[in-house]
């Protein structure tokens, strides 16, 4: 007599390992990058239009000279590649409120993604824009004459590149708090602001007193002034870092507050 030995039929469970580094990838990164690349409007206002206003301003500046003998438009030029790393990397990060308000954040929570995964995303979708803009108002500056050694390229772009990280934070904070429809309409008036009283579009020792004071406790004075330190040959300024780090903390405590706030609704 055979013996039947009958295995239980069991069903296949699914597979609920978390993927890598919260679903952080590579993949994911390239997708952010090229929706953010294919928006015409976020490409004007980023790249092109910094580059003009260097061509517009900074251009019939052309012959004169800083006190150390460096030209004036190399002035103009690096204080306008950190306005447009700000402005690329705050719109880049403000998009999570058009995510938010069409639903696709919520859809995302639903997915093995990590609401850190997404979030670190975002970020690194900023920088990369914001260094994207900071080299394409050098390549202008270069092409329009602009001429200053080598150290001062690099370490003037690195500056204005590593220093947008706070204005990542800041649109991450805005795209949090804001409703969609008028985000964009509420950070570019205080881009414009901050960049006209933190000293990139004018210079502060040009600024009334009362307002040069207050323009070393904007967030876009720190950044500047770091960031055009390799052209002055100023230095390294305590103040301005002091500054730089002071914003970080706050734009992305806040982002991170509002962040926990809104995933909490799930």
């Amino acid at each position: 007599m055979t013996t039947l030995s009958a295995t239980p039929n069991r069903t296949a469970e699914p597979d609920r390992r978390l993927p890598a580094l919260g679903g952080f990838s590579p993949g994911v990164l390239r997708i952010e990058l090229r929706r953010v690349l294919r928006n015409r409007r976020t490409l004007a206002f980023t790249l092109i239009m910094p580059g003009v206003f260097f061509l517009i301003f900074g251009l019939p500046q052309g012959g004169q000279n800083l006190d150390n003998g460096r030209p004036v438009t190399a002035y103009i030029m690096i204080s306008l590649a950190v306005y447009a790393a700000m402005v690329a990397t705050t719109s880049a990060g403000g998009a999570v409120a058009t995510e938010r308000a069409l639903g696709w954040s919520r859809q995302l929570r639903l997915t093995p993604l990590r609401p850190s995964a997404y979030v670190a995303t975002k970020l690194a979708t900023a920088m990369a824009l914001g260094l994207l803009a900071v080299v394409v108002e050098f390549l202008v500056g270069a092409a329009a004459g602009v001429r200053v050694p080598a150290y001062v390229w690099l370490l003037s772009g690195l500056a204005a590149w590593i220093g947008s990280l706070v204005f990542a934070a800041f649109g991450l904070f805005v795209g949090y708090l804001a409703p969609a429809e008028n985000v964009m309409q509420f950070i570019g008036p205080i881009l414009a602001v901050l960049a006209m009283f933190g000293g990139l579009f004018v210079p502060v020792e040009v600024l009334p007193e009362v307002l040069q004071h207050v323009a070393t406790f904007t967030p876009v004075y720190g950044v500047g002034v770091l960031a055009r330190a390799p052209l002055t040959g100023d230095g390294v300024s305590l103040a301005a870092v002091a500054n730089l780090v002071v914003w970080a903390l706050v734009f992305g405590v806040g982002a991170a507050r509002l962040f926990r706030r809104d995933t909490a609704r799930v």
